[in-house]
């Protein structure tokens, strides 16, 4: 890491980051290998599937796997953003502004230089797995890396203990379905040579059960039409009641009206109102009349044409 102008402790601690990073990425690998596992044991128990239980067994995968690589980046992302959180934290201490260059992140030849950096330490890593008798991963120090990662391999050890009692009992149920399915062949097996023995004693017994079934249903149609005629007239002398029902309540609105025309033409307002008509139509015969004698007053005033000029 000399060429990324690190010094000693910065180096280590780009390190341990790398080892953190590099642990998350093989266990969410690891259980996107549990996926593909569980499908084979679970739904590849037949020889032969169709195209429409290939395809969802497939979306299905498809949908556990992306939501498994989605979960990782959005947790990658989200670990960059503690990162730089702890860092800016430590400069603000001193006052410090520090600046990121985001196009930085796309260079191939920096990438290709962690990557080469990564497979060593990747190699250093795995002969000191090797030589000590139970694999498990060593922090460089006794911080918030190395709990993170007790952490999450405990988590991930149970979601392990729950796949393999979840696989369990999913090879228990296909036990189940092929000792079933076993006896049922057996069973068929034996009803085909009874049935081929006792073949027109069921013929006369099935006969006699049909004429019990078609009677049975012609009795029960019989008391269904007789209970639907019950119900019809019922229900037709319920309308006449109701008609007549209608009847008596219109001719009552019909008399309320006008009891309530004979209560309103009583009352002042319809006397004031009847009063005010009056006198309007009085004045409009009154303003008709002095139109006909102005009308005729008019045409009296006009001169006959003079019957000579007309002429010529």
């Amino acid at each position: 890491m000399a060429e990324f102008g690190f010094n000693e402790h910065h180096q280590n601690e780009v390190i341990s980051y790398m080892r953190f990073a590099r642990s998350k990425r093989v266990l969410r690998l690891k259980t996107i290998d549990t996926c593909f596992e569980e499908l084979k044991d679970s739904r590849l128990v037949e020889e032969t599937f169709t195209v429409d239980e290939v395809r969802e067994m497939l979306e299905g995968l498809q949908a556990v796997v992306g939501g498994e690589v989605e979960t990782e980046l959005i947790n990658t992302a989200h670990t960059n953003v503690l990162l730089l959180r702890q860092l800016f934290s430590q400069a603000d201490k001193f006052f410090l502004r520090l600046q990121t260059d985001i196009s930085e992140l796309e260079n191939r030849e920096l990438l290709e230089k962690v990557a080469e950096f990564e497979k060593t330490d990747f190699k250093t890593t795995n002969k000191v797995n090797q030589e000590s008798s139970k694999p498990r991963l060593v922090p460089l120090n006794e911080g918030g890396v190395s709990e993170l990662l007790n952490k999450e391999i405990t988590r991930l050890q149970e979601e392990n203990e729950k796949l393999k009692s979840r696989l369990r009992n999913l090879e228990s149920q296909a036990m189940n379905v092929l000792d079933e399915k076993t006896r049922a062949e057996r069973a068929l097996k034996d009803l085909q040579k009874v049935q081929g023995d006792q073949q027109g004693a069921t013929r006369e017994q099935d006969l006699s059960s049909l004429e019990s079934t078609v009677a049975a249903l012609k009795e029960d149609y019989e008391r269904t039409l007789n209970v639907n005629a019950a119900s019809q007239k019922d229900l037709q002398q319920n309308l006449v009641s109701a008609k007549h029902d209608l009847l008596r309540v219109q001719e009552q609105l019909a008399m309320a009206e006008k009891e309530l025309d004979k209560k309103f033409q009583q009352t002042a307002a319809y006397r004031n109102m009847k009063e005010i008509l009056t006198k309007k139509n009085e004045q409009i015969k009154e303003i008709r009349k002095r139109l006909q004698r102005y009308e005729g007053q008019s045409d009296a005033a006009i001169p006959e044409p003079d019957t000579e000029t007309a002429t010529a």
